[in-house]
């Protein structure tokens, strides 16, 4: 049972955005973007005019490959971000994902403001956002009302195994998740996604997913904001959530040898790529892996926090380093350059970013 006052709850959410935004806590050098290398083509057969960012995700069309990941939920600040977000991410073509829908699954009055955030941006494309613990816990029935309140096109269900034990009000309880996270993906209306929050995934963990249906894994691996090292910020001075943080500050795989993981384990399910993204180059050679998704957190927070004019311009920069990444590898499209052979290699020696 979440004994978690809705106080401690609120305070928590807004301490997480805070830290955030902390470089401190971000595992910057780890994502593993330096040992890729797109492959350059001095003679590229197009027009820069002909290069174009649609792709196909979830069985549909979409008009970039770009989403926000879920950052902010369950406090009241969170609505005005999530607005501003929502609003950019409409007038762009990203996706948004939302942060955690914890409190919908007991809080009425909270499921009625996802309906009137759905209300509001009736075409934007979303992602909800569950736990695993929570997952585990809720039934059907209140997953489905969460689902219902939102009418996302996608239930992320997010992994957040180091957090939760660092966490002081954490909840470690992921015994069963595999049957829960089969059952929804049988009894819920929508697409799963299973996503991590910043420690990625191993081969072995996502070979476990083959017969599960979900629609895509979001890797978030390790190479940006760092749980663990925010939740030990978090914990008291002494405690030994504060000194066990530090042993685990650069805990998890990274963000390009997640994507090679699931390419390899789940070659027929979606690869979405997030973790560590820091610019247009960096999600063109996470397409050249594979992934057909890519996802920014901590920048789009950093941008929207100054205005939604300065989150509309670093969405553009994002577009137009795509485009160039694109051009200069011959490819007119992201799908192009996912199936183009020899489009990217594995370099050494260089400066980590």
């Amino acid at each position: 049972m979440d004994t978690t006052t809705s106080t401690e709850f609120e305070r928590r959410k807004r301490d997480h955005i805070d830290l955030s935004l902390d470089a401190a806590h971000q595992a910057l050098g780890c994502s593993g973007f330096s040992s890729i290398e797109l492959v350059h083509e001095a003679l590229p057969d197009l027009n820069g005019s002909d290069v174009a960012l649609g792709t196909e995700s979830l069985g549909g069309a979409r008009k970039t490959p770009f989403y926000v990941s879920g950052m902010t939920g369950g406090h009241a600040h969170a609505d005005s971000i999530n607005a501003s977000l929502a609003t950019v991410c409409s007038q762009r073509g990203w996706a948004l994902g939302l942060g955690s829908q914890r409190r919908e699954l007991t809080d009425e009055s909270f499921r009625q403001k996802q309906k009137e955030f759905r209300r509001r941006f009736e075409t934007l494309e979303i992602f909800g956002n569950i736990g695993v613990a929570q997952l585990i816990s809720a039934s059907i029935e209140d997953l489905r009302r969460v689902v219902d309140a939102l009418r996302p096109q996608a239930l992320c269900v997010h992994a957040n195994a180091l957090q939760e034990m660092l966490q002081p009000e954490g909840t470690p309880h992921f015994r069963g998740w595999l049957k829960s996270l089969e059952q929804a993906c049988s009894a819920l209306n929508v697409p799963i996604v299973l996503k991590e929050t910043g420690c990625g995934f191993s081969f072995e963990t996502l070979r476990r997913l083959r017969e599960v249906g979900v629609a895509a894994v979001d890797v978030s691996g390790l190479g940006g904001t760092h749980w663990g090292r925010i939740e030990g910020k978090r914990a008291e001075e002494a405690s030994l959530q504060r000194k066990a943080a530090e042993t685990f500050e650069s805990w998890g795989v990274s963000t390009v040898n997640s994507v090679l993981h699931a390419r390899e384990a789940l070659p027929h399910v979606e690869t979405w790529g997030s973790g560590g993204v820091r610019s247009g180059l960096d999600s063109a050679k996470l397409i050249a892996l594979g992934c057909t998704r890519v996802g920014y957190a901590k920048p789009a927070l950093e941008s929207v926090m100054q205005s939604e004019v300065a989150l509309d311009r670093w969405m553009e920069l994002q577009e137009f380093e795509l485009r160039i990444a694109l051009f200069c590898t011959g490819c007119q499209s992201p799908k192009h350059l996912a199936q183009k052979e020899r489009a990217w290699t594995r370099v050494t020696n260089r400066s980590k970013n």
